[in-house]
């Protein structure tokens, strides 16, 4: 899937055709199980290994601001999204869009079922790796017409990119080129529930500088 990204240097054209799901990323023993509970209430099964990593097709990105789904189950999640450009690792933001009522059955259909918007700005990892702990990711739905604060989280809940793709890659401190990966995500406040408008960002609290981006999931009916 090839996806564009503006930088502080240049606009990145990149060919990702290696998509990985990085789930269950907490460093946080205790909020994962937090977060499996949390799912397990909606019928979900728990996970076979923590970390683990799901494999969904590339031609799922999209840096669209329309996305289409089916029914009116599915949710969206904020994860930090990197990926190999060039041979050098970059950050940015999508989020991991799932079919709830479909994961009750398996995480990993659920997942592919769904579109995943990716945000069309980046960074460098390496401007950010130094405190990458201070970052915050965000997300906010809208429920009754008004905007909602829906995920908050500082990275040090999750496990550092470095150490997602070393355990992905078998110890490699790079994901190989043409592949991008969604790196984990906060609990949602007030549980986890269905929302049409997904609004995401990553906050720099050194730099005073944000990624967004905002989508519109479009529901198609269900027919049988």
């Amino acid at each position: 899937m090839k996806l564009s990204f503006h930088t502080d240097a240049a606009t990145l054209n990149v060919d990702i055709d290696n998509l990985i799901i990085a789930g269950w990323a907490g460093r946080d023993l205790a909020a994962i199980e937090h977060h499996i509970e949390e799912l397990a209430a909606l019928g979900i099964p728990r996970p076979s290994a923590v970390p683990l990593y799901y494999r969904v097709a590339s031609n799922q990105l999209t840096q669209s601001a329309t996305v289409q789904v089916l029914g009116g189950e599915s949710s969206g999640e904020v994860e930090t999204f990197v990926f190999n450009a060039g041979g050098e690792l970059y950050v940015s933001i999508a989020s991991d869009h799932t079919d709830r009522k479909l994961e009750a059955h398996s995480v990993a259909f659920s997942k592919q079922a769904c579109i995943k918007p990716v945000a069309a700005v980046a960074w460098k990892l390496a401007d950010v790796a130094a405190y990458w702990d201070e970052l915050v990711i965000r997300s906010w739905i809208k429920e009754n017409g008004n905007e909602v604060l829906y995920q908050e989280g500082t990275l040090a809940s999750l496990r550092t990119p470095q150490d997602l793709i070393a355990g992905f890659t078998g110890g490699k401190d790079i994901l190989p080129a043409g592949s991008g990966m969604t790196c984990g995500t906060v609990g949602a406040i007030g549980g986890i529930r269905p929302a049409t408008s997904f609004t995401m960002e990553l906050f720099d609290p050194r730099r005073q500088r944000s990624l967004r981006h905002t989508y519109e999931a479009e529901i198609l009916a269900e027919v049988a």
